[in-house]
C-alpha cells in the first residue's frame, strides 16, 4: 500500500476532489475545535499534509503521521517552503508498530481508516494515543459498493456509521457523533457522476 502511495505523492494537492475535500472537513473541524492554549494533535494517514496545515492556527504543535515515505517527504518540502515549523511530519506505520513518543488532545484522520486492516485494533491505539479529556475526529466513506477505487483494492467499501460507533464505544469513547461532511463526485472513469458521500465522526476520550 505504501508503494501506491508513494507513486501518487507528487501529484497529491493537484486533485480538486483532494483540495475540496479538505477545505470541508477543515471547515467543519474549525466549528468544533476549541482554541485553548498549547494544544497537540496527530493526523494519521496524513499524506501530504494539508489539512494540518488548514488546521495549524489550533495547535502548538501537529504531528503528521503517515507509512508513505514519499509523502512524508512531499510534506517536509511543502512546510519548509511555508516556513511552518510547529507542524512535524514522521515516517511510521501505526499498523505495524506502537507508537508511544507522546500523546495528543486530538487524534483526526481523513480518508485513511477504510485502507486499515484491523480496525478495532486501530481505534484502540487511537484511544491510548489521546490525553484524557481529549478527542478524536474521523473522517470517511460512507458503506459503498466497492465501485469508489475503481480496482483491485483490499481494504473497507467505507462504513456504517453506527457500527463504526459501537467499536469506539467498545474501546471507550464517548459523546459519539457524526454528520455528513461532503460528497466526492467521481470526474470521470466508469463511475463518472456517480456521488460517493464521506461523514465525520467526533468523540471523546
Amino acid at each position: 500500500m505504501s508503494s501506491y502511495f508513494n507513486s501518487l505523492a507528487r501529484d497529491w494537492d493537484n486533485n480538486p476532489i483532494t483540495i475540496e475535500r479538505t477545505k470541508a472537513i477543515s471547515e467543519e473541524l474549525h466549528k468544533i475545535i476549541p482554541v485553548k492554549n498549547n494544544q497537540t494533535a496527530l493526523e494519521f494517514g496524513a499524506g501530504t499534509g494539508s489539512l494540518s496545515v488548514a488546521l495549524k492556527d489550533l495547535f502548538s504543535e501537529i504531528t503528521l503521521m503517515d507509512s508513505s515515505s514519499e509523502m512524508v517527504a512531499v510534506t517536509n518540502e511543502k512546510l519548509f517552503n511555508l516556513n511552518i515549523h510547529h507542524l512535524l511530519p514522521i515516517y511510521f506505520d501505526l499498523e505495524k508498530e506502537e507508537y508511544s513518543a507522546k500523546t495528543f488532545d486530538l487524534v483526526f484522520t481523513q480518508m485513511s481508516l477504510h485502507h486499515v486492516t484491523d480496525i478495532e485494533k486501530m481505534i484502540s491505539k487511537f484511544y491510548q494515543l489521546i490525553n484524557s479529556g481529549g478527542s478524536i475526529a474521523i473522517a470517511d466513506l460512507y458503506k459503498e459498493d466497492g465501485s469508489f477505487h475503481e480496482g483491485e483494492f483490499n481494504g473497507h467499501f467505507g462504513f456504517e456509521p453506527e457500527e463504526l460507533s459501537k467499536i469506539m464505544e467498545k474501546v471507550g469513547f464517548k459523546e459519539i457523533s457524526y454528520k455528513k461532511c461532503f460528497e466526492i463526485i467521481k470526474p470521470e472513469g466508469p463511475n463518472a457522476g456517480k456521488p460517493f458521500p464521506v461523514f465525520l465522526m467526533v468523540a471523546k476520550k
